[in-house]
């Protein structure tokens, strides 16, 4: 059989060595690999080619993916998923492996339910899959904030700053919460739990008076406040906000400042957090979840993804991680203990 590749949506550190995975487990047992490019968009267009296990010698260590991803949505797309169907048949494509978060795994999703084998394989920096303690990417992304607020603390220490720092999150804010215990955020603002502008100037204003003259708040950039005035932005195929565009973290930064006077500055990790080489867990995981997605694939499995449950892989069907997993409430308290 011949098994096709897509990644998709945001790039993730870790999406090589799964792609690196599957294609050598297809070829250990015989079988054949092809590369769709840049995701859902290569399908539509028929961006599928050949890869061998020579063609992925040296990317487990590579960040981004060899294969390129898109936004694009077949399910927006005037028959679409049909358009997909027709140029992956005609290129012999006998099972698709999907890597991706909910919006790429929504598709693959669609598509497994006209009958088209698909085996999804989870990816998301943001780490909101249901049913997997693990997805690509999220690992890195995590120490990169940790290590940059290390840096920024010594910065707003010299200055006697507040230091406001933007990280992923759309609506979940695990990088913030997992980045902010790492590195000694004294505050975290997620999501998932409100806190209002007003509690967070009273608790910088309490540290000032107890002798803290500096102070670093985490924010994850879908966080929404009243009276932090953000931009709207345009949407993706997914209907989607482009985050970049809110700027939650400039807004924040610029409204502490007037209520405090103390001296506030912003710093936007974006894609930072998904560029560079990947943590080993990530390549460990995603080794571990790719060569799982070849050999479902090769069993005729369909409409499944193998997670990380328990610290062991597991197999639950895709419509199982749509589902958005939140922070709990309990760790985001945790969070709260140290400011």
């Amino acid at each position: 059989m011949r098994i096709g590749m897509l990644t998709g949506g945001g790039d993730a550190p870790g999406l090589n060595a799964a792609i690196r995975a599957v294609v050598r487990a297809a070829h250990q047992a015989g079988h054949r690999t092809s590369g769709i490019r840049n995701g859902w968009a290569g399908a539509l267009e028929g961006r599928i080619d050949e890869l061998l296990p020579r063609d992925v010698r040296g990317i487990l260590p590579l960040g981004g993916t060899v294969l390129g991803t898109s936004r694009t949505n077949p399910l927006k797309e005037a028959d679409g998923l049909q358009r997909a169907m027709g140029q992956l048949t005609s290129h012999g494509i006998d099972a698709v492996v999907a890597m991706g978060g909910d919006d790429t795994l929504s598709v693959a999703t669609a598509l497994h339910e006209t009958g088209y084998p698909v085996v999804g394989v989870p990816k998301t920096i943001d780490n909101d899959l249901s049913a997997t303690d693990f997805c690509i990417g999220f690992d890195t992304a995590v120490g990169i904030v940790a290590e940059a607020l290390d840096r920024l603390h010594t910065t707003a220490s010299a200055h006697h700053r507040v230091m406001v720092v933007e990280v992923m999150g759309r609506d979940v804010g695990w990088v913030a919460t997992m980045g902010g215990l790492a590195g000694g955020a004294d505050i975290v603002l997620i999501p998932e739990y409100h806190v209002g502008l007003d509690e967070v100037v009273e608790h910088l204003r309490r540290r000032r008076g107890e002798g803290e003259d500096s102070s670093v708040v985490v924010v994850a950039e879908g966080v929404r406040m009243a009276g932090v005035e953000t931009g709207s932005g345009v949407t993706d195929a997914f209907g989607h906000v482009r985050l970049s565009e809110r700027g939650v973290g400039d807004a924040l930064s610029r409204a502490i400042e007037a209520a405090t006077g103390f001296e506030t500055r912003v710093t936007v990790l974006g894609h930072l957090q998904r560029g560079g080489t990947p943590s080993t867990v990530d390549r460990i995981w995603a080794t571990r979840l790719g060569a799982r997605a070849a050999e479902l694939a090769i069993d005729h499995c369909s409409g499944v993804i193998p997670v990380r449950r328990d610290g062991d892989v597991a197999v639950v069907p895709l419509a199982d991680v749509l589902e958005q997993r939140r922070v709990p409430k309990e760790l985001y308290e945790l969070t709260r203990l140290f400011g």
